[in-house]
């Protein structure tokens, strides 16, 4: 009943307080990293309030040099707080926190949290008043970078935690050792080893489940597909068995085209098991601009939902300006290279911008002046280079010789025993980048740490001349837009394509697989392939998270944020 009482003297207060007229104002001027929400604590205010009398913060944001007017009201006497129960004390929501983080720090369940807060089930709110447990200082529980968390399900026990992440109990209670005690309980946030995230996905630091549509109730089980692949057909001398034996052997078009082919009727067969009736239509391009068109005029596109292809951008902006198309969804399965940005069109490779963006604002949440920060880039990546030296403005920056090396002498005189070694490297090219890798990887000791990050991820670290046990020593830290991850699903999509084919699956046939099964439950589940309320998609090696271009049609933005760790590759934090 005092509770009650005190929240209606507290509620009057608001309203009054809200209904107040300002005594003055006073000036301020923004400063840099300054926020809205540490104004309103620094002048004992509301955000709204400095909202309501600086509208233009609506329109632009809060800018460094603004001058805001600040209003500054009479004080009013607050209502007798009554005091909290023995165990809890009051807690103010800071930027970036979270219920399960909340609930991790202070030794209770989620739900528990909840309990003592019933405002917050439908979320926090930064600056909001809450109760926790009253814990000493020590006994309270820090969240590590090192690892990942996980929340406990209703009636989950060790033997379905172990099943579904791959840790033990004996791993479990050496991480959290309050479980002998407690036991497991539904809503407890666990830690968990780093390497050990199973089929899960890592959501700022929490193990979440992944979307996935094969377990959704279908709006339509008959879809009809096409697919654009230039086999070059017309190329192939079909009389001479040994010159077309060579011919497939060889990395070509026509492989390529045959491996996308082999990963759509995996995804066919996929759909088929799951209750989805698709047909899909093949068409050679023959890699040619003119036989696009002929295909396009001659064949009826009715019942259509979907169309994959052609691979090579310009083939692809061909098919895509025609008349007769400009209603049915495109995708660009394969290439990063952006095609034309029309309204039925699908870029379904992540850009490379994108993915750099990405990786500069995790370099910006990880690095600071007190670690020894080394740019190594070449003229080719001067601008991400000055883009990088900008932010850190403490960094040394190194530019390669002119023979494409790094002088071993230099990188030593500049790498530290004192401080922890973060280096950027930003080249595309082979021989530099093995020799970096090299080079670096002998600068480890256990006085010195160096840990080697890069912005753009290419194909040149799959070349056997980078020892991959240099990238796992350096913990070599990228953003890519697949991720082939060693699990149980992808061993089985391994062993079902050879059994059909003969033969284990390219890159380009699980991409294939990925892309096609993600477009027949897009369509089968909603009908359309933007449709925002999905979300995130997680496959084989891909994942996609379809979003409107303002310049036209819809671009995949989704990632993986990947560090090598010995000679294995792990997803890290976003």
């Amino acid at each position: 009943m005092k509770r009650l009482f005190f929240l209606l003297g507290f509620f009057i207060f608001l309203m009054a307080y809200g209904q107040q007229a300002p005594e003055r104002f006073i000036k301020h001027k923004v400063k840099k990293k300054e926020t809205l929400y540490g104004l309103a604590r620094q002048y004992s205010i509301t955000i709204d309030q400095i909202k309501e009398f600086n509208p233009l913060i609506e329109k632009i944001g809060l800018k460094k040099k603004m001058i805001l007017q600040i209003p500054i009201y009479p004080e009013i006497e607050l209502p007798k707080a009554v005091p909290l129960a023995e165990g809890l004390v009051k807690y103010l929501v800071q930027p970036k926190e979270t219920k399960w983080r909340l609930a991790y720090r202070y030794g209770v369940t989620i739900q528990e949290l909840e309990r003592l807060n019933p405002q917050i089930k439908e979320g926090l709110k930064i600056g909001q008043e809450i109760v926790v447990p009253k814990r000493a200082l020590e006994e309270t529980k820090a969240l590590e970078e090192a690892f990942n968390y996980y929340k406990v399900k209703p009636k989950e026990g060790f033997y379905r935690i172990e099943k579904k992440l791959g840790v033990t109990q004996a791993d479990l209670v050496k991480l959290n050792p309050g479980l002998p005690t407690t036991g497991l309980q539904a809503g407890m946030i666990l830690k968990i080893p780093p390497n050990h995230t199973g089929d899960l996905k890592i959501d700022n630091d929490l193990l979440v489940e992944k979307v996935r549509l094969e377990d959704s109730v279908f709006s339509t089980t008959k879809i009809k597909l096409a697919a654009f692949l230039p086999f070059k057909t017309n190329a192939i001398e079909f009389d001479s068995l040994e010159k077309t034996q060579k011919l497939l052997q060889k990395r070509n078009i026509h492989t390529i085209a045959l491996d996308m082919y082999m990963g759509m009727e995996m995804a066919i067969a996929k759909a088929d098991s799951l209750g989805i009736q698709a047909t899909l239509s093949v068409f050679d391009t023959q890699n040619n601009k003119g036989e696009i068109r002929k295909i396009i005029s001659t064949h009826s596109w009715e019942d259509t939902a979907g169309i994959i292809g052609p691979l090579i951008p310009t083939n692809f902006d061909t098919a895509s300006q025609m008349a007769s198309l400009q209603a049915i969804p495109m995708i660009a399965p394969l290439s990063s290279k952006p095609v034309k940005k029309r309204k039925q069109v699908y870029q379904s490779v992540t850009t490379t911008a994108r993915m750099r963006a990405k990786m500069v604002e995790y370099l910006t949440q990880i690095i600071d002046s007190t670690q020894n920060v080394l740019i190594i880039a070449d003229t080719l990546n001067d601008p991400i280079a000055k883009t990088l030296a900008k932010n850190y403005p403490f960094a040394q920056r190194v530019v390669p010789e002119a023979g494409g090396f790094v002088v071993p002498d230099l990188i030593d005189s500049l790498l530290t025993d004192s401080l922890p070694n973060k280096v950027i490297f930003e080249s595309q090219n082979l021989g530099l980048a093995a020799n970096v890798t090299s080079l670096l990887n002998a600068q480890i000791s256990s006085e010195r740490d160096v840990q080697l990050y890069t912005t753009q991820r290419t194909a040149i670290y799959d070349n056997p001349n980078i020892s991959q046990k240099h990238l796992g020593n350096l913990r070599f830290t990228y953003v890519s837009g697949n991720y082939p991850q060693d699990n149980q699903k992808r061993k089985e999509f391994k062993e079902n394509f050879q059994n059909r084919f003969g033969d284990y699956p390219t890159k380009e046939a699980i991409r294939a697989y990925d892309v096609t099964l993600d477009i027949l439950l897009r369509l089968a589940t909603t009908r359309s392939i933007e449709e925002t309320a999905i979300g995130e998609t997680d496959y084989l090696e891909n994942r996609f998270y379809y979003r409107k271009d303002p310049a036209g049609g819809f671009q995949n933005t989704a990632s993986y944020l990947l560090q090598h760790q010995g000679y294995d590759i792990f997803e890290i934090k976003k």
